[in-house]
């Protein structure tokens, strides 16, 4: 809902600050008042294209701000917050033109552009009057209006996400066609790779354990030589350190008796004799298990050289080769999966596609249900808006360009009209009148209006072209619109004016140098004032006012 609006040198306007309701809210004056131009200056707010001479004379800039609620919006809050936009409930929108035409915009205070400012204005207003704010005249709000109607917005979501997918898949599949060749020959190197390492079996701490091997067998004689003469010289020979001990040993058991004290040196020398008869074991034990091997010596010399050269042919140490085995396998595994096999993409891309036909199939029968009721509805509705013998219809028909399939489905949605009895129909930019199209649009809120979700409506001369009965049902018709959401209409109709919840005069100030224009809410007292001006004559007459009166409280 449109809050607030504060308009300021734009056009004959030099301030104006005017507080917007829910309901019905009507816009009169006398004709080059400047009903119209709060129209315009909303729809610069949302994004229409403006020049230097929408900047009052005398001004260099002109700047309109717009208060607008998205409590009850969801789309409008959701794409705010896809903008990464400040959304608190209330949304701010300022536009600033100059007399250089250079223009600028925001939304809750940040810089946006002019198509950041129509995809929002979309979502929570719609201007009929000029051709070019209508959405009637685009055929993405023609689908949407009718998607609305139909209650598809689940199926939609559903059908674009099916879209996506196979279109992802779409484009792998593709990308890996254009690239089979390179994906081929890297899979076989991958392969070759893990192939080796896994035929070289290399195991964690295996390098450690082969080059302790290696060393052994390398310097054996020598290892083997050593032992044998320390074992000889502890233990074996006659004049050993065993021997020299144990001597040792036996005088000084002889001569404790005499002096205590040498107790503690026969204990240290006994015991150095136990430790040297172990050394002399293990050195046996070691002997006997050494081995003189030639031919292991040779199969370990060999295995090294195999490690050391696979480490060099991948530029690694030795100890990383079993991690590297594992990196090439999950690259492998990776390359080699169904996201890489043209053949199960191939499955995946035709099991996408009925998915998405499924869907969109189901679409296309549930708007071509929805367009016979949304056509019957309009088409009734028209006559009683001075189109008798209009006809109005929604036309859903297969896509034929090169964008089938495309994220909405497989449709191309066309509302058709014929104003004049016994005309073919045809599509609806090509042959109504601004008057008609406004009409048209009037029948179409009406019958959809429990459904389509914008919250606030503005119809900008509704009334051309009618007038009588016909302009009191059109009158009576915007008020009961006006019972679920914001509707602003500027008329010339004292009928439509008489059922307005909320009524608005504007007026022309002239001064000595210059012409402006104002904008009041009218009392009661005054709105029967205004009515009886709109309904004619010279002077007010106390009939006319009654009259007016009337017309209010039916």
């Amino acid at each position: 809902m449109l809050n607030h609006i504060h308009i300021r040198n734009f056009a004959i306007i030099e301030e104006l600050d005017l507080e917007l309701d829910q309901g019905l809210t009507v816009l009169t004056g006398e004709t080059g008042a400047g009903k119209s131009i709060l129209i315009d200056a909303i729809g610069l707010v949302m994004g229409d294209r403006a020049d230097s001479g929408s900047v009052k004379h005398g001004s260099d800039k002109a700047e309109i701000t717009l208060s607008v609620d998205v409590t009850k919006t969801a789309t409008a809050g959701k794409w705010l917050e896809q903008q990464d936009l400040d959304n608190d409930g209330e949304c701010i929108l300022r536009r600033v033109i100059t007399t250089a035409g250079k223009s600028r915009a925001w939304i809750n205070g940040s810089p946006c552009n002019l198509a950041m400012l129509k995809q929002l204005g979309e979502q929570v207003v719609d201007i009929h009057g000029q051709h070019e704010h209508q959405s009637l005249m685009k055929k993405g709000m023609q689908r949407q209006m009718l998607d609305e109607f139909a209650e598809n917005h689940k199926l939609l979501e559903q059908t674009a996400s099916a879209w996506q997918q196979w279109n992802d898949t779409h484009q792998r599949y593709q990308s890996l066609l254009s690239e089979n060749e390179e994906h081929l020959a890297k899979l076989d190197l991958l392969r070759f790779q893990v192939d080796e390492l896994e035929k070289l079996g290399l195991a964690d701490n295996e390098i450690s354990t082969l080059d302790d091997e290696h060393n052994r067998l390398a310097n054996a004689d020598q290892l083997q030589q050593i032992a044998g003469s320390a074992q000889q010289e502890l233990y074996e020979d006659e004049q050993s350190v065993y021997s020299a001990l144990s001597n040792i040993v036996q005088t000084l058991e002889q001569k404790v008796g005499v002096d205590s004290a040498l107790v503690a040196p026969l204990e240290l020398v006994s015991s150095a004799q136990i430790q040297l008869q172990e050394a002399a074991e293990e050195l046996r034990h070691y002997l006997d298990k050494l081995s003189i091997d030639p031919e292991r010596l040779m199969q370990l010399e060999t295995r090294i050289s195999d490690v050391q050269s696979m480490a060099r042919k991948h530029r690694i140490d030795a100890e990383e080769l079993p991690a590297k085995l594992e990196k090439l396998q999950a690259d492998l595994g990776l390359l080699d999966s169904d996201e890489y096999n043209l053949e199960s993409l191939e499955k995946q891309l035709q099991t996408l596609k009925e998915s998405y036909y499924k869907l969109a199939e189901k679409l296309t029968a549930k708007r071509k249900k929805a367009a016979k009721k949304l056509s019957a509805g309009v088409t009734k509705t028209m006559q009683e808006l001075s189109m008798k013998g209009g006809v109005f219809e929604i036309h859903v028909t297969p896509l034929t360009d090169d964008k089938t399939p495309t994220i909405n489905g497989m449709d191309n949605v066309i509302f058709m009209v014929s104003a004049n009895p016994g005309q073919p129909v045809q599509p609806i930019v090509k042959v109504a009148s601004g008057g008609e199209l406004s009409r048209i649009s009037l029948a179409i809120q009406m019958i959809a209006a429990q459904k389509i979700t914008l919250p606030a409506l503005i119809f900008d001369e509704v009334d051309t072209g009618i007038g009588g009965g016909t302009a009191e049902i059109v009158g009576k018709q915007l008020r009961k619109l006006g019972e679920n959401r914001q509707v602003l209409c500027v008329t010339h109709l004292p009928q439509v004016a008489a059922q307005s919840h909320h009524h608005y005069q504007v007026t022309k100030i002239k001064g000595k140098n210059s012409t402006s224009t104002g904008i009041i809410k009218l009392k009661a007292n005054e709105k029967i004032e205004e009515i009886a001006r709109m309904m004619g004559g010279v002077e007010i007459t106390d009939s006319t006012l009654a009259l007016a009166k009337e017309m209010i409280e039916q």
